[in-house]
């Protein structure tokens, strides 16, 4: 026996391993398209109820209702057999439906057709049944005839008139009335019991006047019987007069013997009742005594639910309207008069039919997936399940190798096609059952979108952004978004991709405009979808009026100055006081503005712009005041601006109380503009004092009010008026008032218990406030225990806000509580919260640790699970530790950093996916379990290595332009190439606006890094997408564009220096620089060796002198002589010589650079009366016969 358990044990954690692994069940949407092409087995959608009662003067309808595609065919069975519908001419059945209409006008009883009747719908994938619909036809006997005697019962004593009407169905609603048709009154004495009969706990002389007949209601025909009346004659021991009756003295003065209570219903001392669970309660005490009992209704063991318990019938019903298993119990009633008491004990038990825990839903699978079927039900007694297969017993059809029923579960494996059923689970017990049809349709459709093929959408810049891509297909496509039509993927950073395709920009910008593709993949097809975003600038007011005051019977402008997107149509409107305004001969709107003319009271108020565009809108107000007309009389300040009100005076406190006193106060001058509300500030000079702190706000329009108060407290107020301009000072402070202290209202708020270290837990909270302490010497009683193991609580009491439970076991729950208490008393404890002492590191390490499946960014990890016990602490995660060791690249580099990735799960072997990682790759992991605070041993180091993949686009793309006719393109190696690259391939198009023309390919070996290419036309623009190539395919694409180029502005990206006729043009203007320095050097070295005239008159002498050794020389008799305008002295005397050399330049203003040469052209001295228009007949200087040659 010991083994079988053992081998149940190890079968349903393996299918629970199992169930770890299956597949998310496809969810088929509501689109018509699809629904028409998709075939699925039937579903029921409408039936009659369970319990069916009709009325016999009417057709019985039963219905039935169910879709699926092939559209079902019905079949009916009665009373468990198949009910022929051809052979009855009264029954039929509607088209493209089950439901049955049974006619009587051609003859026929009701009656005949009653019994319990279930629907069959049935197509080519399966039969879904109704649940089993009992049909009975509504009665409604006649009294039985009876002759009634007079009824005879002394004053003062009980009596009970029996009604028992006719079994009706459903049973009848009874009332008594008399023979006149009026209702018998009901009161503390005299009511109606549950089951019809009239009750008197104590009859009078005065119940004789009238007689007292039962009626029955029938609900379906809607007739009503009266049974024969009662008529009492009351006994009484002295003489009855009609007159001496009072409602205060019912027995006229008579002597009555007075009574203790006895119970009319229910008899004895003790009853028990069952009711089902959400049914209705209804139990009853009625007694006899005299005087007249009260009823008081218990619960034992706790109180009677306040919010579900409802008292009827002056107090002798209980009802409860929806039972749960939590009212059932010992209820008490108690009839007490001042002669005595009785009670009575109900037992009342609640039973509940079958209701739902998890109700079997229907399961779209894809070829090869794994799923199941879940009922799981509840009801006292414990109902049984069963399962069936097209209306069959599943434990009698054809053996299923991919089926596994395992008690309220059934698994399936590796579903194929063809095995689409409808699975019926019931749910049975005493009490009822429940049925629900649940189909397991398999499934393949190729992706297709749910919205149509293109879409346009606009948003506004900085926003969040939703672009929806619906799809559909079986098994569940891979959906990939891309943009522009680049690019391997989007999703992260700016980008998130939601499972239902959504993808999210999370913050729009004018670049991400362009047109997105969502792209859905599955092993049958591909389907794609574009959407055009087009990114706008947002609507805004950027200049709006604000509150203004104006004199009556002027003009006013409130401005709205928009700025919004160019292409974005807005549309301005105005309103007031939030309703539509009508514009006339005094509004009007124009542009940007709104003007009223001939301002009156009317049309203060405040008014709002409001923008809209068609996808954003802004809008501003303002306040409108409209003030008198300026008085003649300069001391009306009416025509004023408005201003902050003066602060209130006179502040006088009164009604004091424990927690609560009046402030009374003057409202000072409002300053033209109402107040609009008042805030009351406090100050206490106990915890913070000179600190002002607000207490509350109160409505302009009053100046008393009671403020609620904390004990222990020396309070002085003052109050701030406030309107629409603004605050006014604070008033004088009121005078102080003291509240008396109380023990502490509050709980201490977030109570936590933690351990620190392995062997001890600290239990901390936060601190009461100071105007939470109530009264002096505040401290904290702290309580705590371990749980669940009814030891008794442990406490303390500490005036810190935090307390270390020492030598506690590692990782303990312990259940913790706490209380305020102060010199006045204690406060109210806290809930109960749990706590835990200290974590320690794991013992175990994770075992078996491997990996399946590996592709190219991610690898299935699978694990042997760690002992509860052994991580001694709260289980946190598995912390996977996973790093690249080396590329499958020969000589690429990469980084080792260690990554992590947390995996919950409390299974024995369990499973997760490992994702994000770099292609073509070795890469090691080990694993370790992980609580709060520490990791354990690390497991075995796996190694594994992902399969190559495409590579990310290339590092860089440059396009120069080298001349008129040619533009060079550059790029460089991916840094991740994912595999070993096989080339690139560039592809290119011209760009003509909005036109591309017919896209060019070029393919390229691994060590081609540039390309040229010849232009056919020197203004034509392209377009370049460059993409690099493992074996896998091509990856990442890098998208460029060619800048434009003109030919009359163009700097060429080629270096200028390696350019022959540059060279040679720079060599030219080197030389003629050499010559010009050589010519200044031998003029400077010369230039005191030349004729100077002494008169300026004189020519140069015609023949130069030799000097001794053939030498020119320059030297004249004048030679000694100092030249004109030289400094002769330091001291800033200068005489004038009639041959300056400042003569030969042109205008006198010559200069000499550093080295002391001539800056300019020596020219023929000039005449003195040369502004007379008198030439020189002078030579020309060889020196400017020189320079002219320059």
């Amino acid at each position: 026996m010991l083994r079988q358990g053992r081998h149940a044990a190890l079968t349903l954690m393996s299918l629970l391993l199992l169930l770890w692994h299956e597949a998310m069940p496809i969810e088929v949407p509501q689109d018509a398209k699809i629904l028409q092409d998709l075939k699925q087995p039937p579903t029921i959608v409408k039936q009659s109820v369970k319990d069916y009662i009709v009325d016999p003067r009417d057709n019985i309808i039963i219905e039935c209702e169910a879709k699926g595609n092939p559209v079902p065919m019905f079949s009916w069975r009665r009373n468990g057999k198949f009910f022929n519908i051809g052979k009855d001419p009264r029954v039929s059945m509607r088209k493209r439906s089950g439901t049955l209409e049974i006619g009587f006008r051609s003859g026929g009883r009701p009656e005949d057709y009653e019994g319990e009747y279930q629907c069959f719908a049935t197509n080519d994938f399966g039969v879904a049944l109704s649940s089993k619909i009992l049909l009975r036809v509504s009665k409604a006997p006649l009294w039985p005839k009876e002759v009634l005697e007079p009824v005879v019962v002394t004053e003062g004593s009980p009596l009970v008139l029996p009604c028992n009407p006719p079994p009706g169905l459903p049973p009848p609603f009874t009332f008594w009335m008399n023979s006149m048709m009026i209702p018998i009154p009901h009161d503390k004495r005299v009511s109606m019991g549950l089951n019809g009969d009239l009750y008197f706990s104590n009859v009078i002389a005065q119940d004789a006047q009238t007689d007292y007949s039962c009626n029955a209601r029938f609900l379906f025909t809607q007739t009503i019987q009266q049974k024969n009346p009662f008529t009492l004659k009351v006994q009484t021991k002295e003489l009855y007069n009609d007159t001496s009756y009072n409602a205060t003295d019912p027995y006229g003065g008579r002597k009555v013997a007075e009574t203790m209570p006895t119970f009319l219903s229910p008899s004895g001392s003790e009853s028990s009742k069952m009711v089902l669970r959400d049914e209705r309660l209804l139990l009853e005490c009625i007694a006899a005594g005299l005087p007249t009992p009260t009823i008081k209704w218990f619960k034992k063991g706790g109180d009677l639910p306040v919010q579900k318990v409802k008292f009827e019938n002056f107090n002798k019903t209980l009802k409860i309207v929806s039972v749960s298993e939590e009212d059932a119990g010992e209820y008490v009633c108690m009839a007490n008069n001042h002669v005595g008491s009785i009670r009575h004990s109900i037992i009342v038990q609640v039973k509940a039919a079958p209701y739902w825990l998890d109700k079997p839903t229907d399961l779209v699978l894809a070829p090869d997936e794994n799923g199941r079927l879940v009922c799981r039900a509840n009801g006292n007694p414990k109902p049984n399940i069963q399962w069936l297969i097209n209306g069959q017993p599943i434990n009698s059809s054809l053996p299923n190798p991919s089926r596994q029923v395992l008690g309220d579960t059934i698994i399936f494996r590796s579903v194929q096609m063809g095995s689409s059923a409808v699975y019926q689970c019931n749910a049975s017990n005493q009490h009822g059952y429940l049925l629900a049809n649940a189909f397991v349709s398999v499934l393949d459709m190729a992706p297709r979108m749910l919205d149509p093929k293109t879409r346009l959408i606009k948003v506004v810049e900085n926003n969040r952004t939703f672009l929806d891509c619906p799809f559909f297909g079986s098994p569940l496509p891979e959906l990939r978004w891309f943009k522009n039509g680049q690019g391997s993927g989007l999703d992260g950073g700016q980008y998130r991709v939601y499972i239902n395709g959504t993808l999210e920009i999370k913050q729009a910008r004018a670049e991400d405009a362009g047109t997105y593709t969502c792209v859905a993949n599955s092993i049958l097809g591909s389907a794609n979808k574009q959407v055009h975003l087009e990114v706008k600038e947002p609507t805004r007011i950027v200049q709006a009026s604000g509150h203004q005051s104006v004199i009556k019977g002027s003009t006013v402008h409130l401005e709205c100055k928009v700025k919004s997107d160019p292409s974005l149509p807005v549309t301005v409107t105005w309103t007031k006081d939030d309703k539509p305004l009508y514009l006339g001969w005094r509004l009007k709107k124009d542009g940007e503005s709104l003007t009223i003319n001939n301002v009156n009271e009317g049309d203060e108020g405040t008014y709002a712009c409001t923008v809209k565009s068609e996808i954003d809108q802004d809008s501003s107000s303002a306040r409108l005041t409209v003030l008198e007309e300026v008085s003649h009389n300069p001391s009306i300040s009416s025509a004023l601006p408005p201003g902050p009100p003066d602060p209130p005076i006179d502040l006088d406190l009164s009604d004091p109380a424990a927690r609560s006193v009046r402030l009374t106060w003057i409202p000072g001058n409002d300053h033209r503009s109402p107040i609009t509300e008042f805030l009351v500030q406090f100050e206490e000079n106990r915890w913070e004092p000179g600190r002002w702190q607000n207490l509350s706000t109160y409505p302009g329009d009053l100046n008393s009010v009671v403020l609620q108060l904390a004990p222990f407290v020396n309070y002085q107020f003052r109050v701030i008026a406030i309107n629409s301009v603004g605050q006014s000072q604070p008033s004088r402070p009121s005078l102080r008032y003291k509240t008396s202290g109380a023990a502490p209202d509050a709980i201490p708020k977030g109570l936590r218990g933690w351990g620190s270290k392995k062997d001890n837990m600290e239990i901390t909270w936060e601190p009461l406030l100071d105007l939470e302490r109530n009264g002096p010497n505040l401290h904290y009683n702290v309580f705590w225990r371990q749980k669940d193991t009814g030891e008794e609580w442990s406490n303390v009491t500490t005036l810190e806000s935090k307390h270390i439970v020492s030598n506690t076991d590692t990782y303990v729950p312990y259940e913790i509580k706490i209380q305020a208490r102060n010199d006045f008393g204690s406060g109210p404890e806290s809930n109960v919260v749990n706590g835990f002492s200290g974590e320690d590191n794991p013992t175990d390490a994770p075992t078996e640790l491997r990996v399946s499946k590996v592709n190219r960014t991610k690898v299935n990890v699978h694990w042997k699970s760690v002992d509860p016990s052994s991580v001694q602490g709260e289980f946190k995660e598995y912390r996977l530790y996973y790093w690249r060791e080396s590329s499958l690249v020969p000589g690429l580099v990469v980084s080792k950093e260690k990554k992590t990735k947390g995996f919950y799960s409390t299974l024995a072997e369990p499973s997760g996916i490992l994702s994000d990682l770099v292609p073509y790759s070795e890469y090691k992991m080990l694993m370790v379990v992980a609580n709060s605070r520490f990791e354990g041993p690390p497991s075995n180091t796996v190694e594994f290595t992902t399969k190559e993949g495409v590579p990310d686009a290339p590092r860089f793309f440059r396009i120069s332009r080298r001349s008129f006719d040619t533009i060079h393109l550059e790029w460089d190696k991916p840094l991740e190439p994912n595999g070993i690259l096989t080339g690139y391939q560039l592809k290119y198009q011209t760009v003509n606006g909005s036109r591309l023309g017919r896209p060019q390919l070029e393919m390229f070996p691994p060590n081609v890094t540039d390309f040229t290419l010849r232009l056919l036309d020197r203004s034509t623009r392209y377009r370049f997408y460059l993409s690099a190539r493992t074996q896998e395919g091509a990856g990442g694409v890098f998208a460029e564009e060619s800048p434009h180029f003109t030919n009359e502005a163009y700097i060429d990206q080629v270096d200028i220096a390696t350019q022959g006729w540059f060279i040679g043009l720079m060599c030219a203007i080197a030389l003629i620089i050499l010559i010009l320095l050589i010519v200044c050097f031998i003029k400077r070295s010369r230039g005191g060796k030349y004729p100077v005239r002494d008169k300026k008159d004189l020519p140069l002498d015609p023949v130069d002198q030799k000097d001794q050794d053939g030498s020119f020389d320059y030297h004249s008799d004048e030679d000694n002589k100092p030249l004109q305008g030289s400094q002769t002295s330091l001291d800033g005397n200068v005489k004038e010589s009639d041959d300056s050399l400042v003569d030969y330049g042109e205008g006198g203003d010559g200069q000499f650079n550093e080295d002391g040469s001539f800056i300019g052209q020596y020219t023929v001295k000039k005449d003195k009366d040369e502004t007379e228009g008198n030439e020189s007949s002078e030579a020309t200087s060889p020196v400017n016969a020189i320079y002219s040659l320059a």
